[in-house]
């Protein structure tokens, strides 16, 4: 991977993705493009179990870069690739194998709280923000995301108004795992990445799976569907090792087979 905006740390099964487009991580085609290429090389990577992603300096990411926006109708299907490549930005992430914490450090905007909603674990702090303000900028975006995970009254009054909505609301709400200090973000996000990465990879990567399937199914057949997994788990050496470990009272060592 060629990634100019992007910081790669990978430690002990966690890859921390870092957004670093100064001054505050902006997203234009190019970190989108990136993000894309990094998660789907994260996904496919064997030596990863978890990854953390959060914001260079005092933003997560203040969303789409606006400057990119000026010339986009001046030309025929420009606009089409750049919202195609505004989704699938989201979609590497929502798509990839591996769980993923958002460790919201800063202001998240638009395309930047996308990335927080394309993630499956949230933490903030203190001093974080989220926000959907497109309609500030004559534009309108982002009610679906909004009304899958806050009220209709609240959904519509973020997208109506461009309302921001600090990290001790989205705490109150339920909606973030902790609201904290900024000096204990990460390692608290790190903390909750090396417990998943302890798991084994193979049911790790179902319950991804199934985590994102089973919300688009009817309780019925997404109850089937899990039980199948775990049906297709009885039988790996993971699951093996690990109903031993439990009975001799030690840490189980996974294979991922």
């Amino acid at each position: 991977m060629n990634l100019q905006h992007i910081q790669l740390q990978i430690d002990e099964g966690v890859a921390v993705v870092t957004l670093n487009r100064a001054p505050v991580n902006a997203q234009n085609a190019e970190l989108r493009a990136e993000i894309i290429d990094c998660f789907d090389a994260l996904s496919d990577m064997p030596e990863v179990a978890c990854i953390v992603i959060t914001g260079a300096g005092k933003t997560f990411s203040a969303g789409a870069d606006i400057r990119e926006r000026k010339d986009l109708s001046a030309t025929p299907g420009a606009y089409g690739r750049h919202n195609r490549l505004t989704r699938e930005c989201h979609n590497a992430m929502v798509e990839c194998s591996k769980p993923i914490i958002a460790a919201i450090n800063g202001p998240a905007l638009g395309a930047g709280f996308g990335l927080v909603l394309g993630s499956d674990i949230w933490v903030a702090s203190e001093n974080a923000y989220v926000s959907m303000p497109e309609i500030n900028v004559g534009l309108a975006g982002g009610a679906t995301f909004l009304q899958k995970h806050f009220s209709q009254s609240r959904a519509r009054r973020m997208f109506y108004t461009g309302m921001q909505v600090s990290a001790q609301e989205l705490y109150r709400l339920g909606l973030v795992e902790a609201c904290l200090p900024p000096d204990e973000l990460m390692p608290y996000a790190m903390e909750i990445a090396r417990e998943i990465a302890s798991k084994s990879p193979i049911a790790m990567r179902l319950a991804k799976e199934a985590s994102r399937m089973t919300l688009h199914m009817p309780t019925r057949e997404a109850y089937r569907y899990e039980q199948g997994n775990t049906v297709a788990l009885s039988k790996t050496e993971d699951a093996r090792e690990a109903q031993k470990a439990f009975l001799e009272k030690r840490k189980p060592v996974y294979q991922g087979r």
